[in-house]
Parts: C-alpha cells; structure tokens; sequence
C-alpha cells in the first residue's frame, strides 16, 4: 500500500512538473549595446511580441549564467549593472531575477513576473559570456533581424508572372501583389523607386533588379480589372524584406479602379549565374561561386556559410564585432545570391582557420564586394570563435517539390523517391542504390532543406515506402557534392541500369541539422617530420596491418626500412560529434596490437612527384579515435580504454603521435629528390562532415638520401591556388 502511494505521489508531481513546463512562457534572448563584443552586451528578452531589458536588483552571476547558456555559451565570466552597455528601449521585462543557476531558461527563474518592474532603463543589466560556445548548440532564432515593420499587416507577397514567363523558372519577372486580409492587390506604381524593386528582387533570392518591357504590362493592365493596395512604400534599398520598408502616404483609390497616372507595380530581377531561368525543369549545372574574393563554408544550404575572404593569396574569416544584416546583404549579393535573411555571430556554422582578415567590417550595403567596405585591419583578439557568417535569400527553383523521403521513422530519414517524367507522364519512383555514398546522400538533404547527410543505406527493405513507387527510375548516380538538385549529378539517363533492382535495394538517407568538420594541424605536421630507419624485426605488427610498401614482405628480419614519420593532430571544428560510420559489433579486433579498428581505413598517407604521381604510400586504420585534448571548458567524452566508446567531441581534437606504429609512410624505395607529402583524412567520405575541402593536407618537401625537409605545409581549401581541390568531388566518373 505505501509503494502505491508513493508511485501516486510520483505520478502527480512528474505531471506538475510537466504542466509547469508546458505553461513556462516562451522567450528568446539576446545581447545588444554599442561598442561591445559579441558574447558580452545589454542583456535583452523577447516576449509577447517586444524586445525589452532585464534589471539589475537583485540579479547575479548565476542568473548570468543561466542567460549565457540559453544564448549558446557554455557560461558567464561576469554581469554588468546600471546600464554598463548602453540604456533599452521600451518595456523592462524583468526585475528581481532569482536563479539557482541550473535553470534552462531565464523565463524559469522567478522573478516579479514578466512587465512588473519598478526600474528605469538606467539599471539594465549586462551579462559577459564565457567565449567558449556549448558544443552543437542549436540556436533557433524565431525572429527576423528587423527593426522597423508595416503597421499594416501584410500576409504574403509575390511576383505574378505572365502567361509567357509561367513556365520559367526561377520566376524573375512579374507584378508585385501583396496579399490583405486573403485578397491578393497591386501596388501603385506611382511612387515606387528602383530602391524598392532592389528589395523586392533581393527577398526572392536575385542580387540585383534591371529594366522591362513597359508596354507589354501597360496594354495587360489597361484590359484587367485591378485591386490596388492602399500605400506606397518607401524603400531605402538595404532591407531584407518589403515589411521593414516604412510606408509611404496613403493612395485614394480612383473611381475607375485606377491610382491617378499611376500602373500595377512590375520589377524584373537579374539572377546569379547558378539561378539562370531556363523552361525546363532539369537544370544541368551544379553551383560554382562567381566571386573569387569571398566565399561560404560549412553550411549545409545554398546561399549559406562561414563568410572567408582571400588575401594575398590566402583564404582567412571575418570577425563578427559589429557584423550585421547589412554586411551580410554585401557577401549574398556579391555572391549571386538575394539579400540576406540572417547576420550570424559566434561561429555559427563552424569555425574556420587560417588567419582573421577582416574586422568591424561596416558596408553602405551598395558596395560589389564585401572587400570594398570599411574595415579594421587589427583583428587582434578575435579568435575563430567569433568567425561571421551569412544565410541569403535564394530563388525558389521548386527542386524540393521532386524528391521525397518515404517510409522513415521521422521527417528526416527514409527511402530517396525522385518525381521524374515517364511516357508524357510524372511519376515517383527509386534511385538505384549501387555506388551509393556519402556525397550523394549529401545533395539529397541538401535539396529537401534537411540540413546535412548523416547515414547512408544501401538497402531499405525496413521502411515501407510507397509500393507504387518501388520501380527504379534512377541509376548511376554520382554527385560532385555541389549540386543543388540530384538530377543535376551524373545518372543514365533514360537507360536504366540497376542489376539488383529498386524496392529493398532502392537507396536511402538519414540527414541532420550538423555535422562535424576535421581539419588537420599543418603546423605540427611541419614541425615534426623526421626520418627513422627501423629493423623489419620491430615492425611485424606494422607489415601484418599492411602499414610498409609491398616490397617489405621479400625483406628478411635483419633488413631495415625507411621511414618518414610525424604527428597527426585532427580537430573538430564542426557542430556536431565524429563518430565511427560501424557500431561496436562491427568493430574488428586486431590481436598483434591489442585493439579495435572502427573505420576501416581514417587517413591516407602519400608521397608523390611534382606532377602528382604517387611514389609511396601509407595508411592509418582508426583503431581509437578519442579525444586527446580539448578547448578550455569543454570536457572529453571519448576514450578508447577498456572498449570505450570512440569519436572526437566538437571542440577537441585527437592526436596519433609520431612515435606510434602506421604513423609513417615507407620510403625505403624512394630516390632522392624533390616530391609533395599529402594526408588525407576521412579519405572514403564513410563519416559526414560539413566541409571536405579542408581534410587535405600538402606539404613541398626535399629528400636527399639521408635527411628530409617539409615546408609550405597548408590544408586544402586555405590558398587560392587549391580552393576545390580534394579527392572526389570533381564531376569525373571514378570509383571510391
């Protein structure tokens, strides 16, 4: 009777806890104030739609804490009071902020209640966060970077084409009708600038807008009856969307339906190079950057990433002081892209390397390259945590309305069906899943705006898809990794050619919002590079373990080998853990060094010629990957001991010692002279990550018999010169 009474008791208060966490109300915070950096500032609360501040009394360094890692930190360094970082505006939301430090939301710790204060913005408190972010923190941000919105609401809008575009895409040419109260209605033309159709074209994802042909929309407009919206707008150019424009005064309606001389508002936009119209629905082209000086990284979209620019030769981030929507507009137009939708700080989307190029960048929002802003040369003090980085608008190219996931267990995995033309007819059907691999998979998510791939699968007989779609409509496939849509990847064509057929054998993916990023340090690879010849009798387990060329199994034991070893130190710099592809059962167990392989084959080891003829080999099984070291503040989570489990926690990194066996390449036959030592880490793609450009590493070196020296060490994708440059990811047919 007690333990009955008691599991009643425990019924009862997991479901007043739960009622409690349903009713907590819903905030968003953030960090605001001039002159500040990016993980300190006035500490602001979004609620019931207004921005308002947070005052001091009675606050403290655990409710600081508490702010801090809502907003992605792993915590507070110190708060601030009485306005240290500038005076709000509008409400003050909260007063006598009372937190134990382990709530989850400020909005739990208790306080007067939200809008009960009775303080002056001269009291509002600042929070300094410790710069270290929370590993695969996921900020969702429920609001647009706006400040300024039509008071009028206004649901939608769009560019209506005319019969000759409807069947263009994208649509780059049209009227612009705002939709009000369920009613679609034109704009009158008579106060509207180039500015605004700048904004207008800038939210459907064109950098820039150009003339039309007026009298073909005049003789439309004189012969259909119009329903105009009443106000102009007045643009300044720079906003992201047509609702952070003011509006301008308000249009009397003309008895005849008309807006005095004014016509329905048209705009016609110029799409990036990428985005070209074309009639037909099958785009050829994968994306390429058109822009040499900038670049994006690490972001699973078109159109979005870690914004890198080139100098002198070498690729380099931007620190996010003072980065805004308006800097970020620069880099999205620069790029072919529309405005931007989100300014992201804090290294968002991954950390970059190399060095910082730019800081407190501040553009007029007209420039052509984000280079041609105003910058400070002294990025002293930023470090890649504070790396910027930009989500753009981009065309709506109705790629995701072809594909589908079917039969998963949620929205975000299941069996790839492609919508394709058969006989006159649309049809779902498979993708045949022979030579099915990671950089596919990769398209796929990205053209479902699903984020990033995390698992492939060659056989899908456990999710039940749709049995009229079972027929493979799709074979051959082999993707670059830049492609926006899977039709744009290599494939037969109408020829079909799938032995083991589609339905089980059809392919099939798993996608993720993150995904982890390696990247090799150059330096220490540099510096430790040496020469050591080695008697085969002390490298048994290396030869069984295929670590030595293949003319060391003719040697006999008292025969030695040369060797030019180093240390491999492999950061995760991404948003999300490194872990092995297999699970522990397929892990294979090798008796001579007393350990467990989870990837097959981690890293290769290659020395080549200047013309890229490989000389000499190595390879490195990932008997343990674990977490060596890690950032101030974050803890391991990985270690091999006592069949533990294996990654690299994001943050950390894992380092293979030059002193260990396989860390090497075998040069016993190599003759002297002049040659590039590469590395190449993930080498099979078997484990997603964010960015492959940078799991290369080359390094020139010169070998005269007895001595070896490694210069020039750098990781892929850090100079100019090898920007697309790794394995793989070339539209060439090959085999992996």
């Amino acid at each position: 009777m007690a333990v009955s009474s008691a599991l009643c008791i425990i019924s009862l208060l997991a479901l007043v806890q739960a009622q409690s966490e349903s009713q907590q109300p819903k905030v968003q915070l953030r960090l605001a104030g001039d002159k500040r950096k990016h993980h300190e500032g006035r500490l602001e609360v979004f609620y019931n739609n207004e921005w308002g501040t947070v005052c001091d009394d009675d606050f403290s360094i655990e409710a600081a804490h508490v702010a801090c890692r809502e907003l992605g930190f792993l915590g507070a360094v110190a708060w601030s009071p009485s306005a240290k970082f500038g005076q709000g505006e509008g409400r003050i939301w909260l007063d006598n902020v009372h937190c134990t430090g382990r709530e989850k939301s400020l909005a739990e710790c208790p306080s007067n209640g939200f809008g009960v204060s009775d303080c002056r913005h001269s009291e509002d408190v600042g929070v300094i966060c410790n710069q270290k972010r929370i590993p695969g923190h996921r900020f969702i941000n429920t609001m647009n970077n706006n400040v300024e919105t039509l008071e009028e609401r206004v649901e939608e809008i769009r560019i209506r084409p005319i019969s000759s575009h409807l069947k263009r895409i994208p649509v780059t040419e049209g009227y612009v009708e705002i939709k009000e109260r369920g009613k679609w209605r034109q704009i009158c033309d008579e106060e509207w600038t180039p500015l605004n159709s700048r904004v207008i074209c800038g939210m459907y994802g064109f950098p820039g807008e150009k003339n039309y042909n007026n009298k073909v929309y005049k003789s439309l407009s004189m012969r259909k009856k119009k329903n105009y919206w009443g106000f102009s707008v007045n643009c300044t150019g720079n906003e992201a969307h047509l609702s952070s424009c003011r509006l301008g005064k308000p249009l009397e309606p003309k008895w005849n339906g008309t807006c005095g001389r004014g016509l329905p508002v048209v705009v016609s936009c110029v799409p990036g190079r990428a985005f070209a119209p074309s009639s037909s629905t099958g785009f050829r082209k994968a994306y390429r950057p058109e822009q040499p000086l900038v670049r994006l990284r690490g972001g699973s979209n078109i159109g979005e990433g870690r914004v890198e620019v080139l100098k002198n030769g070498v690729w380099g981030t931007v620190c996010d002081d003072n980065w805004n929507l308006r800097a970020a507009t620069v880099v999205c137009r620069e790029l072919g892209f529309g405005s931007a939708k989100e300014a992201l700080t804090g290294a968002k989307l991954g950390q970059g390397m190399g060095p910082v190029h730019m800081n407190e960048v501040e553009c007029s929002g007209f420039e052509k390259s984000l280079t041609d802003c105003y910058f400070n040369n002294d990025a002293l003090g930023c470090s890649h945590e504070e790396d910027a980085a930009v989500r753009c608008n981009i065309p709506a190219m109705g790629f995701q309305k072809r594909i589908r996931l079917s039969g998963g267990r949620n929205p975000y995995e299941g069996r790839v069906e492609v919508l394709t033309e058969k006989n006159g007819s649309l049809v779902w059907g498979t993708v045949c899943s022979e030579n099915w691999g990671m950089i596919e998979a990769m398209v796929v998510c990205r053209q479902l705006g699903l984020g990033f791939a995390s698992h492939t699968f060659q056989e899908t007989w456990y999710w039940a898809g749709d049995a009229s779609a079972d027929n493979v409509v799709m074979s051959g496939v082999r993707c670059s990794g830049t492609e926006m849509s899977l039709l744009q990847c290599l494939h037969h064509g109408k020829h079909i050619n799938c032995p083991k057929g589609g339905a089980r054998f059809a392919a099939g993916v798993s996608c993720s919002d993150t995904a982890p990023d390696l990247v090799l340090n150059a330096q220490l690879v540099e510096q430790t590079t040496y020469l050591e010849d080695r008697p085969m009798y002390a490298l048994q387990c290396a030869l069984e373990e295929n670590c030595l060329s293949s003319t060391a199994k003719k040697n006999d034991h008292s025969s030695y080998r040369r060797l030019l070893r180093f240390s491999s130190q492999i950061h995760n710099v991404g948003q999300s853990d490194f872990r092995p592809k297999l699970g522990y059962h397929a892990w294979t167990w090798h008796e001579c060094h007393r350990h467990y392989h989870s990837i097959e084959v981690f890293t290769h080891y290659d020395l080549m010629s200047l013309n890229g003829t490989k000389v000499a080999e190595g390879h490195k099984a990932s008997f343990c990957l674990e977490d060596t070291q890690c950032d101030e503040g974050i803890q391991k989570r990985y270690v091999c001991a006592n069949f533990g489990e294996q990654g690299i926690t994001v943050g950390c990194w894992d380092t293979y010692r030059h002193d260990i066996d396989c860390q090497w390449i075998d040069i016993t036959d190599v003759k002297p002279g002049d040659y590039i030592f590469q590395v190449v880490i993930n080498p099979n793609y078997d484990v997603a990550e964010s960015d492959y450009t940078n799991n290369v590493l080359k390094c020139k070196c010169r070998y005269d018999g007895y001595r070896i020296w490694t210069y020039q060490c750098h990781t892929g994708g850090s100079r100019s010169s090898d920007m697309d440059e790794y394995p793989g990811m070339s539209n060439q047919l090959h085999f992996r």
